[in-house]
């Protein structure tokens, strides 16, 4: 199980699925991202890329444990639930006992955030109990973006709804959900950070400890080739314009300092940092070595 430590905040990844993606004309999902233009950019393999060029994707939850505070941001699909993306196949995997197996109880955790409510990001807000969706987090505050709430809640066909109904809804019957701006700070430690273009309330996580800093991603970046291309972008990106806008200034905001960017859905390593070269950046996952500040 990765971990990272960040000042006095520790962050550990709980993965949920780990997928292999290959190249398809048709596929919603980086249709600039064919072999030929993976090839050209070798530090992608074979952490991030496979031999048969394939992009390799984490659907995982991150756990930080911060003085006082422990947060879990973005819970994955979640079991029982018959989803598209799962081909209408409901999960069974043991994530809680993951999270279990990493000193976090259900009971123990504080609050979640979800950096957007699509629906690999809100599935373990809830848990079926007794035929019923309830809290999987019953002493936590969820932390939910005014203006991502806002949206879905009349924009979306009928599975987003449906995805609202199961992971959003008992949230809110149960006096649980806190609606907060996308600038909100969570705690002395962490704060939320705009990254729209995905979703229109989409945010990332900023964390700040003891002179060091690291950020969690979400989805204004599904895949470590977006930092050579940051113009590449899936068609399931609300603003496909805006989302690559944010990318190229994200990625120049952290590029070269010693930021640890944690990918929501990077394959592991999952963390590294970002470095500038040419006309875009790279992911340098492997050493580790925070750049100068």
């Amino acid at each position: 199980m990765l971990s990272w430590q960040v000042g006095a905040v520790k962050i550990t990844r709980v993965v949920e699925l780990q997928i292999p993606i290959p190249y398809n004309p048709g596929s919603p999902f980086l249709a600039e991202a064919t072999p030929e233009a993976l090839r050209a950019i070798p530090w992608l393999y074979p952490n991030f890329v496979n031999e048969q060029d394939q992009l390799l994707l984490s659907i995982h939850a991150l756990l930080v444990d911060a003085p006082g505070l422990r947060l879990v941001v973005d819970t994955c699909i979640g079991n029982d639930r018959p989803r598209s993306l799962l081909r209408g196949q409901p999960l069974a995997t043991p994530f809680l006992q993951s999270m279990a197996d990493a000193g976090w109880s259900r009971e123990s955790v504080d609050a979640v955030v979800c950096t957007h409510l699509h629906v690999d990001h809100v599935g373990w807000n809830t848990m079926l109990e007794d035929g019923a969706w309830v809290p999987t987090f019953p002493n936590a505050r969820y932390l939910l973006g005014k203006t991502e709430f806002a949206h879905w809640s009349t924009e979306g066909d009928e599975e987003q709804q449906t995805i609202l109904s199961d992971s959003v809804q008992p949230i809110l019957d149960a006096g649980l959900a806190e609606f907060v701006e996308m600038d909100h700070r969570i705690s002395p430690h962490l704060r939320l950070t705009p990254s729209t273009g995905h979703t229109p309330g989409h945010v990332s996580v900023m964390i700040e400890s003891e002179g060091e800093s690291a950020v969690i991603t979400g989805d204004m970046s599904h895949h470590p080739c977006q930092m050579a291309h940051p113009h590449w972008s899936p068609s399931f990106d609300s603003d496909p314009r805006a989302a690559a806008a944010t990318r190229a200034r994200l990625f120049a905001e952290w590029a070269d300092k010693p930021i640890l960017v944690i990918g929501t859905h990077y394959a592991a390593p999952t963390a590294g940092y970002i470095m500038r070269e040419g006309a875009g950046f790279r992911f340098d996952a492997e050493a580790m070595d925070a750049p100068a500040a």
